[in-house]
């Protein structure tokens, strides 16, 4: 298909480079040149290119509202990664508010502590290939002392997690960073420290006394979408497996679907993991189970066509919802109120909760909604807290 033989103004040019790539990127195959020599029969000059680009345009949009299939991946290959350590000079401990919040939709007010910068793990939707070099993994060479210096209110409760510039797991205790995040959670007994992870490397937890207030969440998702979309990472029964040995343990656990992908008889594949869950831990081993889907900004868009990976992450139809790209909100609807319904059984045991969605998602969802972002935090704080306090398991603290 040579579309440079049509006169197309600067602005079509852009969208039909966008759109190659995409189905590049989709294995989809390209137009036949029989369709474009059919339209260059009937039309001429400025009325063919607009008939030639409203042709493409169209069957692009036809493939992103046609639920995907990874059929069509199954012999390609993924390219290992090749990633190096780096110390790094960082000017203070960085801990903020997490940098996905936005006004229109509800969020935790979860502190993010930056213990490691990038992640070793290929995810193809994943927004820290837009921050960070994705070669270079960066551990911060003050981190333990900017740690022991941190000042935190006693009288507070604080949510803080590791898991949003790189994986919280992966790289184990290097740099002895376990070691200082361990020593923290004792120090403080007033934080709840979340570690998340796609990951198995659980040897330090297994090896070490755990303080009561840390909490290790897994991100889910179907084997389809980890062999195609979350590349380098543990399989789903690793992960699952290694949240069992973990509360094993007595170390309270939580589960992200986040995000939940929609493609042909997705929500079957997803229901299967969700009554594997409940078969396999009590509502008092889960701390949490959060829910949400695929969400996109401009710069991970265009990060993702220029490397021109094999996914087919993209190829969904696009709705700007509160200024980024994701699904409509009534697909979002059926993504959410089925995997709610399919924990029936842990209803009033289990905190549940919808990450960076919409407010009106909340009603449709659980049959109620926060009036704000401080109230949606208290709640959860006061929950995650009573499951850490009520715990029966003995852990030691020191």
């Amino acid at each position: 298909m040579d579309l440079t033989k049509y006169n197309f103004t600067v602005s079509q040019q852009n969208i039909l480079k966008n759109i190659i790539v995409d189905l590049k990127m989709w294995n989809e195959k390209i137009l036949d040149d029989e369709i474009f020599n059919q339209l260059e029969e009937k039309y001429t000059g400025k009325q063919l290119s607009k008939k030639v680009f409203e042709t493409v345009v169209n069957y692009h949009k036809r493939l992103k509202e046609t639920p995907n299939n990874y059929d069509l991946f199954e012999d390609i290959k993924y390219d290992t990664r090749k990633f190096s350590y780096t110390q790094i000079e960082k000017q203070g401990i960085g801990l903020g508010a997490c940098p996905v919040a936005s006004e229109g939709t509800r969020c935790c007010n979860l502190l993010t502590l930056d213990a490691v910068e990038s992640c070793g793990f290929d995810c193809s939707y994943c927004s820290i290939q837009s921050f960070y070099n994705q070669n270079k993994i960066g551990f911060d060479r003050d981190f333990k002392k900017k740690l022991e210096n941190l000042d935190l209110d006693p009288n507070q409760t604080y949510h803080i997690g590791t898991g949003q510039s790189s994986d919280s797991l992966m790289w184990g205790n290097h740099d002895g960073i376990l070691d200082a995040l361990f020593e923290f959670a004792i120090k403080n007994p007033n934080v709840i420290l979340e570690f998340k992870t796609k990951s198995d490397n659980i040897k330090y937890f297994l090896d070490n006394n755990v303080p009561k207030n840390i909490i290790v969440t897994w991100s889910l998702n179907t084997p389809v979408v980890i062999k195609n979309e979350e590349h380098l990472t543990a399989s789903l029964e690793q992960r699952i497996q290694s949240a069992r040995a973990l509360a094993d343990k007595g170390i309270l656990v939580g589960f992200h679907f986040h995000p939940i992908v929609q493609y042909e008889n997705y929500l079957q594949d997803y229901e299967k993991i969700y009554q594997t869950l409940q078969k396999t831990f009590t509502p008092q081993e889960v701390v949490l189970i959060s829910l949400g889907t695929l969400t996109f900004i401009k710069p991970v868009i265009k990060k993702l066509r220029q490397r021109e990976l094999k996914t087919k992450i993209l190829q969904m139809p696009f709705e700007t919802i509160n200024g980024k790209q994701s699904y409509s909100l009534k697909v979002k609807k059926e993504m959410f109120t089925h995997a709610y319904n399919s924990f029936k059984s842990w209803h009033g045991k289990v905190y549940f909760y919808l990450c960076m969605e919409d407010h009106k998602l909340w009603k449709d969802t659980f049959g109620f909604e926060y009036s704000s972002n401080n109230q949606f935090e208290d709640f959860m704080l006061n929950n995650y807290m009573d499951k850490i306090n009520s715990n029966p398991l003995k852990i030691a603290d020191k």
